[in-house]
């Protein structure tokens, strides 16, 4: 499998309000040559959660073969629904939380779930906001497609 590492950022101008998205995608191929790829986009009216989910999503949509990919995002509801277990446990549960409401934002769950199908897939939660270049640069692409809208 080709190894994929995938940065992400969402944000929100509001919370709801305008929102945009951001990822990076790095791989190497065959021959040794690395490759980066920046993504961006937006919608007028949204959530900040629902941003970094499509980060997420748009990212993976993007792989034409199965792979190995590692996704570092800022958003601790992405990274904890996967290493926490919580997406695994809303399925269970018929998309109920635990507080036994339904789960917020599902249409991009199971749109999730489908893209990643073919992929192995692990998510690392890293500091937003910090020195980490490749957040913060995700962080400019997701405001730079807020402006645009």
């Amino acid at each position: 499998m080709k190894e994929i590492i995938l940065y992400t950022d969402g944000a929100c101008s509001g919370n709801p309000g305008p929102g945009g998205w951001g990822c990076i995608l790095f791989y190497t191929d065959a021959n040794g040559t690395e490759h980066k790829l920046e993504l961006n986009g937006g919608d007028p009216a949204t959530t900040n959660n629902r941003m970094e989910l499509i980060a997420v999503i748009e990212g993976i949509k993007k792989l034409k073969s199965p792979c190995s990919v590692t996704v570092y995002s800022d958003s601790q509801y992405v990274c904890n629904a996967f290493n926490k277990g919580w997406l695994a446990g809303w399925q269970k549960k018929g998309w109920v939380n635990s507080a036994k409401e339904p789960v917020k934002n599902v249409d991009l769950w199971k749109l999730y779930l489908e893209v990643a199908k073919p992929h192995k897939v692990e998510f690392v939660n890293v500091k937003g906001h910090s020195d980490n270049v490749y957040n913060n640069r995700c962080d400019e692409l997701a405001r730079a497609a807020i402006k645009r809208n």
